[in-house]
């Protein structure tokens, strides 16, 4: 039997840790297989994708195709549909995103849900992603952002309201987050403010952080931003955009050939994860 083949595709692609990870799962599951980077341009996709679909058993996307390729695809599963977003394809050509799974996952491995008083700071892909699961999930949901951001912010929240059953939805500026009378159960940045190269910036102040029970950084470079130092000097639970990451490769896994992981295995895939990270930067 020929060894199977998959890819991470995005522009430019640079130092990515999918192959780390995924070559770390196929081993775990015990699959013969292969995971590459594929450096396609914007202007390429239409025309490469048909031989990428060819050579390849499934594969990732990544910026700045996760949309841009929606047209190529056969179908859509049910949540790529509602977020209008891919990052995982199978061999038919039928396409997932698997960023959800991987936020609610990364929780629930500290034991955490995303419910009660959530504040999420940002409106990108990754903020709509983590609203739409604390709606799901019951929350009482804030979505924090820059003064420019507030149409951007309202058109969200009003999606949100049309696609989930009875949400709790409020936007606020950023610097007015100290101004909410509630106790925050979680706190989530899911904007790049603290990525390398800037990693001593933090998106709040410690006085929101210290009314935070959880705090969760998508950011996963470097491993502890900023806002996670800090929130784990206050004693404060912190979780890392690492977690996010590989439970989302797990969930990718899954789609591709059913594997199924034993919890213990991904928290130490996270761990080396990590230390792989440190050799790259």
């Amino acid at each position: 039997m020929s060894k199977k083949k998959y890819a991470v595709i995005g522009h430019p692609i640079g130092h990515t840790m999918s192959p780390f990870i995924h070559n770390r799962l196929f081993k775990l599951a015990g699959k013969e297989a292969e995971y590459s980077v594929m450096d396609i341009p914007c202007g390429e996709l239409q025309k490469s994708y048909k031989e990428i679909l060819y050579k390849l058993d499934g594969f990732n996307i990544t910026i700045p195709h996760k949309t841009a390729i929606i047209p190529f695809l056969s179908s859509l599963d049910r949540k790529a549909e509602m977020y209008g977003s891919v990052n995982t394809v199978d061999a038919n050509g039928k396409g997932y995103t698997t960023d959800p799974d991987g936020f609610v996952q990364a929780l629930n491995s500290y034991g955490i849900k995303p419910n009660g008083n959530v504040v999420i700071v940002g409106t990108g892909g990754v903020a709509r992603i983590m609203a739409f699961e604390a709606a799901k999930a019951g929350a009482n949901i804030t979505i924090a952002v820059r003064r420019e951001d507030i149409h951007t912010v309202s058109a969200l929240a009003c999606e949100i309201m049309d696609k989930t059953i009875r949400p709790s939805i409020s936007t606020c500026y950023i610097d007015r987050i100290e101004k909410l009378d509630k106790d925050i159960d979680l706190l989530v940045n899911a904007t790049p403010v603290g990525m390398y190269p800037n990693p001593d910036n933090m998106v709040v102040n410690e006085s929101i952080i210290e009314k935070s029970n959880v705090v969760f950084d998508a950011v996963y470079n470097p491993l502890e931003t900023k806002l996670i130092k800090t929130a784990e000097k206050m004693g404060k639970t912190a979780i890392g955009g690492m977690s996010m990451l590989v439970w989302q490769a797990v969930e990718s896994h899954r789609i591709w050939d059913g594997s199924v992981y034993d919890k213990n295995d991904i928290e130490r895939l996270c761990e080396d994860a990590a230390l792989e990270l440190k050799k790259i930067f």
